[in-house]
């Protein structure tokens, strides 16, 4: 199960626990080195011993989001997903993490491509290796599928103030998390298009040009 751990009571910890939120709160060009150093209780100096630059401190708070997601991802299909315990503290772990996302996956920036490719990277060798409960999934397509599923677990992070108004409670771990993850499975385990409307929509697909479907420009005819 996640636990809290020891070794996040560390300087070095608690400064990249301060800058998941200050860069939550004022992205990456407004959050600063003085700001961190503020948040998490310590002097600038001892941000820049542990970490250099802004930059740097930036990339190793994307490394601790990637491993929580993998570890907290890891331990909810081996078990914890049924789990009481391990869900209460999978939420107070996750809070910090999912307000960084949710502001970092909505810039264009290096970063979040980096950070966006790393999780699809996870969740591919995790349907290729599989895990107890999770049927194999059916497509020929195993990177399309990683990356589309991806954008949508990151996609209700990004909209969790649209999700949070309209489930009537904060999704982000607060009062409206469990409805959204109720819901979240429902989705998961309903078939809802037939077999053969979804045959209909591959064969149809699979005739599209590679423009997408839009007529050649003129120039080009």
């Amino acid at each position: 199960m996640p636990s809290e751990r020891s070794d996040d009571l560390t300087g070095r910890a608690r400064i990249r626990d301060a800058a998941l939120l200050e860069f939550a709160e004022h992205g990456l060009k407004g959050a600063t080195i003085r700001g961190i150093a503020k948040a998490a209780g310590v002097s600038p100096a001892l941000v820049q011993h542990h970490f250099g630059t802004k930059e740097a401190l930036r990339e190793a708070c994307d490394d601790h989001v990637i491993e929580v997601i993998s570890e907290t991802k890891q331990e909810a299909l081996s078990g914890g997903m049924g789990s009481p315990g391990f869900l209460s503290v999978a939420m107070r772990t996750a809070l910090p993490v999912q307000r960084y996302l949710a502001r970092v996956l909505s810039d264009d920036s290096a970063a979040a491509r980096t950070l966006f490719d790393d999780a699809v990277a996870f969740s591919e060798d995790l349907l290729k290796r599989g895990a107890p409960g999770v049927s194999a999934p059916k497509t020929d397509d195993l990177h399309g599928y990683a990356s589309v599923m991806t954008a949508m677990s990151f996609g209700v992070i990004v909209l969790h103030e649209h999700l949070s108004r309209a489930l009537g409670g904060n999704v982000l771990m607060g009062e409206g998390y469990p409805r959204l993850a109720l819901s979240m499975l429902d989705v998961l385990e309903d078939n809802l298009i037939s077999p053969e409307l979804s045959a209909q929509a591959r064969a149809a697909l699979k005739t599209l040009p590679a423009t997408g479907g839009q007529p050649p420009h003129e120039e080009n005819r």
